[in-house]
């Protein structure tokens, strides 16, 4: 079973948390940075070499979480266009597709391995979608859509993988591809979530910053972080808010708390 609450207060952490998140302050060495930093699409590239597409679960509730979808449209069978930025392996992606057959999708991953996955799925058609592989902190998009003509980005659990100081980099680039008086839709992990909680010690790269084991990193937002990560770019905030979970796992009687930030930006 699970508990949601959505609002704009961060997590309140237990003193046993507290104390265990401020005892860890040792940073990964820098030379282990810069090498994670160089190596990233390799290990996003084995990740899902071992996972294949088996990984994610099919989101099916991105429509339910996002009315935009349908609320972007000023009219009922009207021909969306949309960009998933860091498409993965279609998890999002093909749920969408199958549900709203107006729907032209641009899809791009930093993995060239997650791509091919996207191209070799059954749902995947050219008439409907259009795949590339991208690093969005570097490769122009435009390069593969066409300026100010895109509905919706959707940029779900994607920015968290990104190096801080490069995360505007990747708003930059988006801003370009969307449609004045659009939006993207955001969601990503936030402050406290039970993920931060469980890194072991040497895992911190940063102020809420971490590497998990197989090399790939993840950054935990705060709503007040992303605010300004976006309207430095020049984007306006419409939504920003923590989404908090309780997720109850009954057989080992464990309360696991979930935080995620979800928003939306656009584009004046």
């Amino acid at each position: 079973g699970a508990f949601q609450t959505k609002g704009h207060s961060a997590r309140v952490l237990s003193p046993e948390e507290a104390e265990r998140l401020a005892k860890d302050q040792v940073l990964v060495s820098e030379f282990k940075q810069l090498k994670l930093e160089k190596e990233a699409q390799k290990n996003w590239d084995l990740f899902y070499k071992r996972n294949s597409t088996n990984f994610f679960k099919d989101r099916h509730w991105t429509t339910r979480e996002f009315q935009e979808l349908k609320a972007c449209r000023e009219f009922a069978d009207q021909k969306l266009t949309i960009l998933e930025a860091g498409c993965g392996v279609g998890n999002c992606l093909f749920p969408l597709l199958e549900e709203d057959l107006n729907i032209f999708a641009y899809a791009c991953d930093f993995s060239p391995r997650a791509v091919e996955y996207v191209k070799k799925n059954a749902l995947y058609s050219t008439e409907r979608c259009k795949v590339f592989q991208c690093d969005l902190t570097k490769d122009d998009l435009l390069e593969n859509v066409t300026a100010d003509s895109v509905d919706v980005v959707t940029l779900i659990f994607v920015l968290s993988a990104i190096h801080p100081d490069k995360m505007n980099l990747v708003l930059k680039n988006i801003y370009k591809v969307l449609k004045p008086g659009k939006c993207v839709l955001f969601r990503d992990y936030g402050l406290y979530d039970h993920a931060m909680l469980r890194f072991k010690s040497g895992s911190k790269l940063g102020e809420n910053f971490y590497v998990r084991q197989d090399g790939t990193r993840s950054y935990f937002f705060t709503k007040e972080f992303l605010s300004q990560l976006f309207k430095a770019e020049g984007y306006e905030q419409v939504v920003n808010e923590y989404v908090q979970r309780e997720t109850v796992n009954r057989k080992e009687d464990l309360c696991v708390p979930r935080v995620f930030l979800q928003a939306k930006f656009q584009k004046p």
